[in-house]
């Protein structure tokens, strides 16, 4: 039995009238008669009684119509929904984010992302960015937005966002009037900062600006930086952060320029090719552009 012979008896039961039906489905009358007979034949049932002036449902038809409509509508809707989600408009989307990027372009993305493709299950996942990596290489992500991440074979990285580092102090410090500090300034101060293990590459960067100085001295680590802010407040050490985060509001932790302005930069990582995925990408672009960031992404 051939699926387009019930999609005739369909369109057939439809119209009662073989000419009106090879006019639907664009072909002439007598193949179609043929592929109905065919279709009987099969069944060893009759579904039309057909007389010179009429054509109408045996019982047995009627029976065959309301079974099959059913099921054809949802092969349809079934093939529509893939059709869809190959173009990444349908199924879900595991995303993983630093938690800074919270502050940056996630929000203006995801509500630009629901708005073009509201049948996309967004699932976001709180990560840092080589717990991202190892996830984006096992497949269990499929787009990750990173914090300056290091370069591994079978992740694309794109640049999305860039902006400065700032030097986060707690109340009363000694460089908390300055307008600008230089990273010299903080070779004798307790430092704050992200595991190397699980932010590697900012964890670099940050230990670059102190090339030809004192290494900071790392007294405390933590993986959000809503909790490296709580520890500067509480006097433990100082820290270098990015700028985005200075909209966390904390009277007891003021936020300062590093001299020079060097900066960090977001990117989004893909492993397998996802419509979606990429889709999401360029909402995460036209956030930061909206934002007023003018970035060179050649990566």
């Amino acid at each position: 039995m051939e699926l387009r012979h019930l999609h005739y008896f369909l369109v057939v039961a439809e119209h009662l009238h073989f000419g009106r039906a090879a006019e639907e489905l664009r072909m002439s009358q007598p193949p179609l008669t043929v592929a109905v007979k065919k279709l009987e034949q099969e069944l060893g049932v009759q579904l039309f009684d057909r007389t010179t002036r009429s054509v109408s449902l045996t019982p047995a038809g009627r029976m065959y119509l309301d079974r099959i409509k059913p099921l054809l509508s949802d092969l349809d809707k079934a093939n529509r929904e893939l059709t869809e989600a190959g173009l990444g408009l349908r199924g879900r989307l595991n995303v993983g984010f630093v938690s800074s990027a919270s502050y940056a372009t996630m929000p203006s993305a995801l509500r630009r992302f629901r708005e073009l493709r509201p049948n996309v299950e967004l699932v976001l996942n709180p990560l840092t960015t080589d717990e991202q990596i190892e996830k984006l290489l096992e497949g269990s992500l499929d787009l990750g937005i990173l914090r300056d991440p290091t370069r591994v074979p079978g992740i694309e990285l794109r640049e999305i966002h860039s902006e400065p580092l700032v030097v986060a102090l707690p109340a009363g410090h000694r460089l908390g009037n300055q307008d600008q500090i230089d990273a010299s300034e903080l070779a004798d101060e307790d430092f704050v900062l992200f595991p190397y293990k699980y932010m590697s590459g900012f964890y670099s960067l940050v230990h670059s600006l102190f090339d030809g100085h004192t290494p900071p001295r790392i007294v405390e680590r933590a993986i959000h930086q809503e909790t490296i802010l709580g520890l500067v407040a509480a006097g433990l050490g100082v820290s270098i952060l990015p700028a985005s985060v200075s909209r966390f509001q904390m009277p007891e932790v003021s936020f300062h320029p590093l001299s020079g302005e060097p900066k960090t930069r977001l990117y989004a990582g893909t492993g397998v090719e996802n419509p979606a995925a990429t889709a999401f990408q360029e909402c995460l672009l036209e956030a930061d552009l909206e934002g007023g960031q003018q970035l060179d992404r050649s990566v």
